[in-house]
């Protein structure tokens, strides 16, 4: 893994031994002597992570940290903050502060490295559909971030494992102002109860006898519906291995006891944060895919989706012998609805008709807008005869009641054309298939229109 880290310390010693340490992990090291310089760095360079010291001139860490969680071009950036006060209050501060971690001075080796690879992993996630969002226009990233904004006060939705019913009631009543948390003994039943419920956090506590806490983060890693929920584990102090093979194995944050209230609460407010926005961001690249195969106007699928799953189902038919049709439909002199009515009327019209659509045809039906005012229906399973007759009710629904023009509100009557083809021996691709129906449309337009025409 590599990635650029910015060191900020106003001491140069302390600068060159953390950039010595990292370069010694193939990282990229940037410096800042203080917390302008800091600022500047990240506005002007491709930033990872951040190691800040605290106490600085001019600018102390808390501040900066601030101001780089304010900016929406610097806020994804994950923030530790290294400090020689081994204080709560200020790991608290800290964290509130919006630092996503904090090292204590003198910094373990291995703690420092892997608390950077731990947030690294995170952040390439964020980023990664951060960057899907941004590239989509679902909705800007500055939007995504200000949605996420005041939502860490809201009662989150906490799962604590821990073998100990004392030390379950202190931890419940430490997190009762943020969140709802569910507690439960065995560690088995965590990963059932974590994978059907929408927990935003879970909590393992490292006092069982006779099991391995890090089995249980493995398995929540190793599930699909659990290894983006994140994990937070209580060790004892002084268990460094512990704590490293915990975020190695994907652990977001650890707390040692005993522990202290605030900063549970912190730490659990920062995961939980952070859940909500990768959560948003998923839920944008879902509708960004969505948004990609799918008609604005009709919210019918597109001809994109049309080409690509007209060869699955093709496919599938060849395999299993089944039948597959496809109509293709034309609203019949369409363009006169536009001259006469103007283009809204025409937007009506085409709105109303994929309706009449979805309402005749079966949901194993594929109902796509092909362009402009044709539209096809592939119906899997379907003979020639039964396509023809979800052809002719879907003709007959067209014409027999009026579309309501919702931008003047006249009624108009509106006919259609419609071409249908079936898979036989002699239609070996999915090309061939549109093309058959697309000739049989020809013939019902020129036949007089608002017919339906089986190819032959």
């Amino acid at each position: 893994m590599t990635a650029r880290i910015l060191v900020v310390d106003d001491i140069p010693a302390n600068v060159k031994l953390l950039e010595a340490r990292l370069v010694a992990e193939y990282f990229d090291v940037l410096t800042a002597s203080d917390g302008y310089q800091a600022l500047a760095t990240c506005e002007r360079n491709q930033v990872d992570l951040v190691l800040l010291d605290i106490m600085m001139p001019g600018m102390d860490g808390f501040e900066v940290c601030e101001r780089l969680k304010a900016n929406p071009k610097t806020s994804h950036i994950p923030v530790v903050m290294v400090t020689a006060l081994d204080q709560s209050s200020d790991r608290v501060r800290g964290l509130k502060a919006g630092a996503d971690d904090f090292l204590t001075k003198p910094v373990n080796d291995l703690q420092l490295i892997s608390r950077v690879k731990s947030l690294l992993r995170l952040k390439t996630l964020s980023d990664e559909l951060r960057i899907r969002a941004e590239t989509a226009h679902t909705m800007g990233i500055d939007e995504l971030l200000r949605s996420s904004e005041g939502r860490g006060d809201e009662s989150g939705q906490v799962l604590l494992v821990d073998g100990r019913a004392s030390s379950q009631e202190r931890i419940i009543k430490a997190l009762k102002p943020v969140a709802d948390v569910s507690a439960i003994s065995d560690p088995q039943a965590a990963i059932f109860e974590a994978s059907e419920s929408p927990f935003e956090l879970v909590i393992v506590n490292a006092n069982f006898d006779g099991y391995d806490p890090l089995r249980l983060c493995s398995q929540l890693r190793s599930l699909e519906r659990t290894r983006f929920l994140p994990i937070l584990i209580i060790t004892e102090q002084g268990d460094d291995d512990m704590v490293i093979r915990a975020l190695e194995l994907g652990v977001n944050d650890y707390i040692v006891r005993p522990v202290d209230p605030n900063e549970l609460v912190a730490r659990s407010l920062t995961q939980m944060r952070r859940k909500r926005y990768n959560d948003r961001l998923r839920a944008s690249v879902k509708q960004t895919i969505e948004l990609a195969v799918t008609d604005p106007l009709t919210g019918l699928s597109n001809r994109r989706y049309l080409d690509n799953h007209l060869s699955t189902l093709f496919n599938r038919s060849m395999a299993r012998g089944r039948p597959l049709s496809v109509l293709i439909t034309d609203i019949d002199r369409f363009k006169q609805v536009n001259d006469t009515y103007g283009h809204d009327a025409g937007d009506d019209v085409l709105r109303e008709f994929a309706n009449r659509i979805r309402s005749t045809v079966r949901g194993a039906d594929l109902a796509c807008r092909y362009g402009g005012e044709e539209f096809v229906v592939v119906m899997p399973d379907t003979s020639p005869e039964v396509a023809a007759t979800v052809a002719e009710r879907l003709r007959s629904v067209v014409e027999t009641t009026p579309f309501q023009l919702k931008s003047s509100g006249q009624e108009l009557s509106v006919t259609a054309s419609f071409g249908i083809s079936s898979r036989i021996s002699s239609v070996i691709t999915p090309g061939q298939l549109m093309k058959q129906a697309d000739l049989a449309l020809y013939e019902a337009k020129t036949g007089g229109r608002n017919r339906v025409v089986a190819a032959a």
